[in-house]
């Protein structure tokens, strides 16, 4: 996540994009595929092959699939703006838009991880209530008791 200071148009912030792209996933280069919508038209940054929505000509299926599937980030980019109230920021400046951009990011992937882990402690519960029931339904296979020793 990251802030743009000025409210700049979108095909002048796709190097520096792609540039932290490749600082973020270790690999210091821009990636060789960047799928942009229709307000990077007539964008070119050297070494990228940039691939637009809607665009026809020279697309595979696989290509068409990936675009396809571009449009599933949009959604959680809107519940970021929303759940992280990008619309009205509280700090001042560049350095506070800066700031709550980032922070605002954090706890997306917070709640992102938190609900990961609602859904595995649900199964963890589930299996074990699976496994007591188990044992109580067959009392004569395994003995609880402690008079036993």
């Amino acid at each position: 996540m990251r802030s743009m200071p000025g409210n700049p148009y979108d095909g002048h912030t796709l190097a520096e994009t792609l540039e932290q792209v490749g600082i973020l996933t270790g690999t210091d280069r821009p990636p060789a595929t960047a799928i942009v919508d229709k307000g990077y038209r007539g964008v070119k940054v050297e070494g990228v092959r940039i691939l637009m929505s809607g665009q026809k000509r020279g697309i595979t299926r696989t290509l068409r699939a990936m675009i396809k599937r571009r449009s599933a980030i949009e959604p959680a980019i809107g519940h970021m703006k929303m759940d992280g109230r990008l619309g009205r920021n509280p700090l001042k400046g560049a350095l506070g838009d800066a700031l709550h951009a980032v922070m605002c990011g954090a706890g997306h992937n917070l709640r992102l991880i938190l609900a990961a882990l609602r859904l595995y402690c649900a199964r963890f519960g589930l299996s074990m209530q699976a496994v007591i029931a188990a044992l109580l339904a067959a009392p004569g296979d395994v003995s609880l008791s402690v008079a036993d020793n």
